[in-house]
C-alpha cells in the first residue's frame, strides 16, 4: 500500500476541485423535483462541470457511461442516469460526483429529498451525515486510520442501520481511487496512521435494514438486498496538523 502526502501545491488544487465540486452539488440539489430524470440531472451536471474548465471523473471510469452516479432509493451507490428513470415525490435520490481540476480529483456524494419524505428517510439520510462528521472527528494527524471506520459504523448501528460492508471510502488525489481503502464499519486492527497531507474521500453508505446488498445485471448499480432504502454522504478531506478540512464543502 502507498499512501501519497500531497505538496502544498497539490492541495492548493484539490482546495479548488473541491470548492467547484460543492458548487456542482448545490445547482444538482436546486434541481431536485418530482418528475425529472436522473438522466436530465446527469447532463446539467456535466454542463456546470465542463462550464468550469473541469472533467467529470467518473465518465468512462472502468466504462462508466456517464458523468455522475445517481441512485434511487434502494439503490447504494453506482446507479447509471437514464432517461426512464423519472423521480417522484417521496422518492430518496443519492448523487455522487466528482471532477478533475488541473489533475487533481475530487470526490463527493449527497442524499436528497424529492418533495415531500418520510420522517423514517429523512433520520436515515440525517444520520448518515452526521455518521460522516462523527467519523472525521477522529480524522487528526498521528490517529489511526479505523479510528475513523469504528466511530462511523459505531454511530450509525447506534440507530439499527446497516453500514454496507461491500463498499468503502479510499485515498484521492492525482487518481479518484487511491491507497488506503477506508472502511465505514468497526475493525479488527487500527489501520494506518494517519498524517498531515493524507486526502481522503470519507463515504458512509448506511442501509434502514440490513447491510447486505447486491449489484444488478448492469454490472454497476449496487442495492440491497432487503429492499430497504439508502443514503450516502461523502466529502474529500484533508488531514492538516489541527481538525481535518472537509475540501467539498468549501465555497
Amino acid at each position: 500500500m502507498s499512501v501519497t502526502i500531497k505538496s502544498a501545491h497539490e492541495i492548493e488544487l484539490m482546495r479548488e476541485a473541491g470548492r467547484l465540486l460543492n458548487i456542482v452539488h448545490k445547482e444538482l440539489e436546486a434541481a431536485i423535483r418530482p418528475g425529472i430524470s436522473t438522466w436530465e440531472l446527469d447532463k446539467l451536471g456535466e454542463r456546470v462541470i465542463r462550464g468550469f474548465g473541469c472533467v467529470p471523473n467518473f465518465l468512462n471510469y472502468n466504462g462508466f457511461p456517464a458523468s455522475f452516479c445517481i441512485s434511487v432509493n434502494d439503490e447504494v451507490v453506482h446507479g447509471i442516469p437514464s432517461k426512464s428513470k423519472i423521480l417522484h415525490e417521496g422518492d430518496i435520490v443519492s448523487i455522487d460526483a466528482g471532477l478533475i481540476y488541473k489533475g487533481m480529483h475530487s470526490d463527493a456524494a449527497r442524499t436528497y429529498g424529492v418533495g415531500q419524505i418520510s420522517p423514517e428517510a429523512q433520520k436515515l439520510i440525517d444520520v448518515t451525515k452526521e455518521s460522516f462528521f462523527k467519523g472525521i472527528e477522529l480524522a487528526k494527524d498521528g490517529n489511526h486510520l479505523h479510528q475513523i471506520s469504528a466511530a462511523i459504523g459505531d454511530y450509525a448501528e447506534s440507530f439499527g442501520y446497516g453500514v454496507v460492508r461491500d463498499l468503502v471510502g479510499h485515498g484521492i488525489g492525482h487518481a479518484l481511487h487511491e491507497d488506503p481503502q477506508i472502511p465505514n464499519f468497526r475493525q479488527r486492527n487500527r489501520g494506518l496512521r494517519i498524517v498531515k497531507g493524507m486526502t481522503f474521500a470519507i463515504e458512509p453508505m448506511i442501509t434502514a435494514g440490513r447491510p447486505d446488498v447486491e449489484w444488478l445485471d448492469d454490472d454497476w448499480t449496487v442495492v440491497t438486498e432487503d429492499g430497504s432504502l439508502s443514503a450516502h454522504y461523502e466529502n474529500t478531506i484533508l488531514i492538516t496538523d489541527g481538525e481535518p478540512e472537509i475540501l467539498t464543502l468549501a465555497e
